[in-house]
């Protein structure tokens, strides 16, 4: 007899098949090493598992400490409502282990699972690949991804279908490969062509069982060039007949909806969106250019005015980590993004778009209604629950990048937001177990897709968390892969900076100052004048005995946390403040500073590193700074 699939208790329920947790019916959101936790206990009711026990089945040939036992063990008890005090669930047994002391029944295939899964059979995962220009016609190669992202969104509106994100998808299986595809488990990947004669224009399609091979949707229309649009409703809408699927009518209301009559606005738009995926800075003034030619061919075509949002906002990205960063561009950004919901309301990208900028601006509260509304729209795209999570924090934007992972397992920035949360929370160990897993899918995925979205960031974080649990050697190695990786020219130079940082804060503990001082200098060659880095510099100066080096760099300091606070980097500034009060050992300033971010902060992930910013470590053993912490975490729940 099989293991069983089911575990029940209280009023939970443990889905193993599926690995979902239910409470009275209500699905739990956690990650995939809390279930396992949860299974190897539920499986030996009221016998003791020991650590070792734990260790060997959750991280096998993988050297952790006890801590992370334990901040596993404690998440598990935050969702089923457990006290280690009184536990109903889960008790410690000191020294040894844990024991699970509530009821356990067991089922093979649970009754209510199974009905549930007959109503509602797993989702397929379908991509598209790129269509295939048979005429070869240089002029006309952008309807290639443009009617491959036509067809895509298409078939989001059907709640069947988990649609892989077509630049999520490797290189070979947007040409069309199956192996591929399969590679990328996919369940049916849509390929086709086009073929120009004259002013003619031919659109066919299949859908391809990805596991055998074979087809099992053919499509096809005929029509003048003009009548793309008309083309391509007509290939979704056969093949969506012949699957068959259902979509819900909020959103079949929206399929096959064109926001423009003109061709060559629609031409401008995709082109510009191909330049806006290479999250190239270069690009940007090109793809500006292609959505204002779209707008003055059609000034109603509010696709166009979101592409204006998005491309004002890489601006602003660009420049996020100076002290004075390009706030004109992401106001303009935020101006485009309200013109386009102004022609559209019911326009999911605009809303999702808007969800990003105004978290950009840090206006929360409209972020995450902006977010919400997209999500309701368009439930299918990854992208509006990705911008959702980035304006979310706690356990919403958990829920969110959850959503994300799950349909693009490769995006790097998913594992990266949600171990943010777990930092803010103190929960390290989570936080360290998130990272790895993000940059082990990200090395199986080094040929394809980390072009398109490189994982920046992730291996600093991991450094600075391996910093503040005493591992010196582990944080550099990680700050070498950092500055070793392949980046996107967005976001490559600023963490290469706080990489820098993070090498100088290891030479720091070493004793080592003034190596710790050339390397807060290379840091200062990617962002001149950047406050963290100036702070770090005269600490190190100052531990050579270099005093009037170290009150130079603290003068520009200040200097630049004037710039911040004029250029509304409030949180920024109250960062760097209380790391220069830190530093001069005003520990009871710093712990002002770092309250009043705490109190002014809109909700969000200000100060979110504050529980392993290493120029803030003297104040750990402060009692102030318990407090600190646990405000930090309270707004992280």
């Amino acid at each position: 007899m099989g293991a069983p699939t089911a575990y029940s208790f209280g009023s939970f329920r443990f889905d193993a098949a599926a690995y979902r947790l239910f409470a009275d019916d209500r699905p739990l959101q956690l990650s995939p090493k809390i279930l396992d936790l949860l299974r190897l206990l539920a499986s030996r009711p009221s016998q003791l598992v020991t650590k070792e026990d734990i260790l060997r089945e959750l991280w096998p040939d993988v050297a952790v400490t006890d801590n992370a036992i334990t901040q596993a063990v404690s998440e598990l008890r935050q969702a089923l409502g457990d006290d280690a005090t009184a536990p109903r669930f889960v008790q410690t047994v000191p020294r040894r282990g844990y024991r699970f002391i509530a009821a356990v029944e067991t089922a093979g295939v649970p009754v209510a699972a199974a009905t549930a899964a007959a109503r509602h059979p797993p989702k397929r995962t379908i991509g598209v690949a790129d269509f295939d220009n048979v005429t070869a016609g240089s002029a006309d190669a952008w309807m290639g991804a443009g009617i491959a992202e036509t067809v895509a969104n298409d078939l989001r509106s059907s709640w069947d279908f988990r649609v892989m994100d077509r630049r999520g998808l490797p290189d070979d299986a947007r040409s069309g490969s199956i192996e591929a595809a399969r590679a990328s488990k996919l369940d049916l990947l849509v390929a086709g062509s086009y073929q120009r004669c004259g002013e003619r224009l031919r659109i066919t399609a299949r859908v391809i069982d990805v596991a055998t091979g074979e087809a099992v949707a053919h499509a096809k229309a005929d029509g003048q060039v003009a009548e793309v649009f008309q083309l391509q409703d007509a290939i979704v809408r056969h093949l969506l007949r012949t699957l068959p699927v259902t979509m819900p009518s909020a959103v079949a209301r929206r399929t096959g909806v064109r926001e423009t009559s003109s061709l060559d606005a629609y031409r401008a738009l995709t082109e510009g969106k191909l330049k806006l995926e290479a999250l190239d800075p270069a690009h940007v003034p090109g793809a500006v250019r292609d959505f204002e030619r779209a707008i003055a061919l059609d000034p109603r075509y509010a696709q166009a005015y979101v592409g204006l949002a998005q491309a004002h906002l890489w601006r602003f990205e660009a420049s996020r980590a100076r002290n004075r960063p390009d706030s004109a561009a992401l106001r303009a950004a935020i101006a485009y993004g309200r013109r386009a919901i102004e022609m559209d309301p019911e326009l999911p990208e605009a809303h999702a778009a808007l969800a990003f900028l105004l978290a950009s601006a840090g206006r929360t509260a409209e972020a995450l209604e902006h977010g919400r509304v997209a999500v309701a729209l368009e439930p299918n795209e990854w992208r509006h629950r990705f911008r959702l999570g980035v304006a979310a924090w706690g356990s919403e934007r958990l829920a969110s990048f959850d959503d994300v992972v799950r349909v693009f397992p490769e995006f790097g920035y998913a594992y990266f937001g949600s171990a943010m949360v777990h930092v803010a929370r103190r929960e390290l160990a989570i936080a360290e177990e998130i990272l790895r897993q993000g940059l082990a899918v990200r090395q199986r995925a080094a040929t394809t897709a980390a072009d398109r979205f490189p994982a920046n960031g992730l291996h600093w974080l991991l450094g600075l968390i391996r910093l503040a649990e005493g591992d010196a050697s582990g944080a550099r190695a990680e700050f070498d892969r950092e500055l070793k990786a392949p980046g996107s020219r967005m976001y490559a130079p600023e963490y290469a900076m706080d990489a820098y940082d993070g090498h100088g804060f290891v030479n720091l503990a070493a004793g080592d100052f003034a190596g710790a001082a050339a390397m807060f200098d290379k840091a200062l060659e990617q962002y001149p004048e950047h406050a963290r880095s100036l702070v770090a510099l005269s600490k190190a100066h100052a531990a050579c005995g270099l005093h009037d080096a170290a009150r130079a760099a603290l003068d520009r300091a200040w200097r630049a946390l004037d710039e911040l606070r004029g250029n509304g980097r409030a949180a920024e500034a109250a960062m760097a403040t209380a790391s220069a009060h830190a530093v001069a050992g005003r520990g009871d300033e710093a712990i002002t500073a770092l309250a009043g971010l705490l109190a002014d902060a809109p909700p969000g992930f200000a100060g979110w590193t504050i529980p392993i910013e290493p120029l803030l470590a003297d104040l750990r053993t402060h009692p102030a700074f318990r407090a600190v912490l646990a405000r930090l975490a309270e707004r992280a729940s």
